[in-house]
């Protein structure tokens, strides 16, 4: 309702397509976007979390840094990439151009700023073989973390 029948496709479904193209060419719109979702967002993953019985939970959360959410995170994990390869992916991922890709990333925290607030760091330029390496590690890491957080509050 906010952004007309032009972000409606012919079945009646979100043209998503549309709706980038509008919020990333008008900082206004965007600011409106995401003052609908991120409440929404926020307490949707705050249920989530609430019900799990995991020894961890990750929230994943493309505009962390931009939105301010999750304050209270005990720890931020970044997948980083460098910023041609970040464009030439979502080039490929969403069928965009490049200047609508890089539009996309200039409307987000940049990737020093994302980096700065990174408590752990997974690099995804390399093999899946690799990435897979990284997690196992860090899940390992983010299980001790759990452990040791629940003992003390026992």
């Amino acid at each position: 309702a906010e952004f007309g029948s032009q972000v409606i496709d012919e079945n009646g479904e979100l043209d998503r397509r549309a709706l980038r193209e509008i919020v990333f060419s008008d900082a206004d719109a965007r600011r409106r976007l995401e003052a609908i979702l991120h409440p929404l967002i926020a307490a949707a993953a705050r249920c989530r979390i609430a019900d799990s019985n995991s020894p961890y939970v990750l929230l994943v959360v493309p505009l962390l840094v931009e939105s301010g959410l999750f304050e209270e995170a005990d720890r931020v994990l970044v997948v980083d990439v460098p910023e041609q390869l970040q464009i030439n992916r979502v080039v490929a991922r969403d069928g965009v151009d490049r200047a609508q890709a890089e539009a996309t990333l200039t409307a987000q925290a940049s990737r020093r700023q994302r980096l700065e607030r990174a408590d752990d760091v997974i690099d995804n330029r390399g093999s899946l073989e690799r990435l897979r390496q990284q997690i196992e590690q860090l899940n390992r890491r983010y299980q001790q973390l759990a452990t040791t957080r629940q003992v003390r509050s026992e």
